[in-house]
């Protein structure tokens, strides 16, 4: 299994914090809170909303009203009934049940808070989150939340509203995990028990998993509308040439040398990195669920678009 790694770091012993730096660190909490919602609004503002109800349907039509016939309306929606005591063609009208449920399952695991470029997957992972919960809401839609390691660290039921979602925004960017590593079975067996509707189900890993999570993947698609949004950063997919590095993998907490000079390396960690993602993405093909591969050094704004446009 291929894993996270990052450089390892000399770790003092914390400072004693003081009531003002307990202060200060509120206003900043609100600060990030405060600009994570304008952003997240902003896009699903200007590119979401529309795609979003597009791209996730509502569980099926049900009757709203009966009128006049129409050139071009469907002869079969027509109300014979009422056609009958009016002695003039009316149609019946469907709408959709829109109202639907999201949860997002999202992975709390040490390997997301690397990153090898300007943010890590956990910072990317908080966005996306924030911008999938604009636009159910925006579309009266509940959403709810799974926080995940390799047990569940956290479940926040199905709600609606702004103070809702600014919620789980606050949570996303403060919530210390008690566990490190990444096990998927555990949050799909989890909201295959605990959801009885049909829901959209969507699981925001980097999928370095500890576990063998198909068969719960499999249940879930079947029961869910389920979308796997991979979070990946480049040095997961090919090392730098940069010499010898001692590194740390991030859920484990082994430490390890490797020569990142040697052509062989590279080409191997290069080799399992492709063999992994070919495996997930077989997975996916067989369960019939949607995915999309987000780099924390890409724009997530046009992956989504692309994704939301596939459905």
């Amino acid at each position: 299994m291929l894993s996270f790694f990052k450089k390892q770091s000399n770790q003092s012993a914390p400072p004693v914090s003081s009531p003002k730096d307990e202060s200060d660190g509120q206003k900043e909490l609100l600060r990030k809170v405060r600009h994570l919602e304008i952003k997240t609004r902003v896009l699903t503002n200007q590119l979401f909303a529309g795609q979003y109800h597009s791209a996730f349907k509502g569980r099926g039509m049900s009757f709203a009203e009966v009128r006049e016939y129409f050139s071009g309306d469907e002869v079969r929606d027509i109300d014979w009934h009422v056609t009958a005591r009016m002695n003039h063609p009316y149609v019946k009208v469907f709408e959709e049940e829109r109202e639907l449920t999201m949860m997002l399952l999202i992975d709390v695991s040490s390997s997301l808070k690397f990153g090898s470029r300007t943010r890590s997957a956990q910072e990317l992972c908080a966005e996306i989150a924030g911008t999938l919960a604009f636009s159910a809401i925006q579309n009266n839609d509940k959403v709810g939340v799974v926080l995940f390691s390799d047990k569940i660290e956290k479940f926040i039921p199905a709600k609606k509203g702004r103070e809702h979602i600014l919620l789980i925004i606050r949570e996303l960017l403060t919530f210390k995990p008690e566990e490190k590593r990444t096990k998927l079975a555990p949050p799909l067996e989890f909201v295959t028990k605990v959801m009885t509707k049909r829901s959209i189900v969507c699981i925001l890993s980097d999928f370095v998993s500890f576990d063998d999570y198909s068969k719960p993947l499999l249940i879930a698609s079947r029961k869910h509308d389920v979308v796997s949004i991979v979070l990946n950063d480049p040095l997961t997919n090919e090392l730098p040439d940069v010499g010898l590095m001692k590194l740390e993998d991030a859920e484990t907490g082994h430490l390890g040398f490797i020569d990142t000079s040697s052509k062989k390396v590279r080409e191997h960690y290069r080799s399992e990195a492709e063999k992994n993602k070919n495996e997930r993405d077989m997975l996916f093909r067989k369960t019939g669920i949607d995915s999309v591969t987000i780099s924390t050094d890409g724009d997530y704004v046009a992956a989504l678009t692309e994704l939301f446009g596939r459905r």
